[in-house]
């Protein structure tokens, strides 16, 4: 089986002594991995760099067994973002998200998209934002809405949070999430309780049902704003 498409790189590790087992997002394949020979080698580990976006030329001999990738270089991501830990944790953090949480071999068109546009937009001031909101809507496209625009009538001016029960679960949520406006207030209390919530609903929905185990990284993240 034969096939080529754009996609980023969302892990990587090493295979034997001159290759590495990559998993990678594609726009039209979905979630899958395969193998790189030679990717230890200098020229080729530069840019096998989590969130880069590559170009794959992929073989197999059956869709059963594990393909061999042909990799270039489109564009670099995470290189730009070295010195700023945040954003690199940022990248770090969703290619792991969806590493667990995205099927294999399925296409995902919607979720390609949003996840390359909030790639695009990662050197934006408000980017942290940019990046909850993509969390909120990878949860609806995964299966789960949480509907917080049907609580928009409970919200009151003089608080920024509303506490609202969801599925059995208490979440205390900001209200800027409900009424699914960017907020021009950049304070840790509001990012970290945004992240917080949206960090609970993923665990519920997806991790302890499915005995998964939450990524590091996003915890990562998360403390960044403490």
């Amino acid at each position: 089986m034969i096939w080529e498409d754009e996609c980023y790189l969302l892990s990587k590790r090493k295979f034997r002594e001159n290759a590495n087992i990559i998993n990678i997002f594609t726009q039209k394949k979905g979630k899958l991995d395969g193998i790189v020979y030679g990717g230890t080698s200098r020229k080729i580990r530069n840019y096998l760099q989590i969130c880069n976006k590559l170009f794959v030329s992929h073989t197999s001999k059956s869709d059963n067994r594990i393909g061999y990738f042909k990799t270039e270089l489109i564009k670099p991501v995470s290189p730009l973002y070295f010195n700023d830990k945040e954003r690199t944790s940022a990248l770090i953090s969703i290619c792991s998200l969806l590493n667990v949480l995205l099927p294999d071999s399925q296409p995902n068109k919607k979720i390609y998209d949003t996840f390359e546009k909030l790639i695009n937009s990662i050197n934006l001031d408000n980017w942290i934002f940019l990046y909850i909101f993509f969390e909120i809507n990878l949860i609806k496209d995964l299966g789960y809405d949480t509907n917080l625009i049907e609580h928009s009538k409970k919200i009151s001016s003089e608080k920024d949070f509303l506490k609202i029960k969801i599925d059995g679960y208490i979440y205390e949520i900001p209200n800027y999430l409900i009424q699914k406006k960017i907020p021009t207030d950049f304070k840790n209390l509001l990012i970290r309780k945004s992240l917080y919530f949206t960090r609970q609903v993923m665990l519920n929905k997806f991790f302890i049902p499915n005995n998964l185990i939450f990524p590091k990284s996003r915890v990562i993240l998360e403390n960044y704003f403490n």
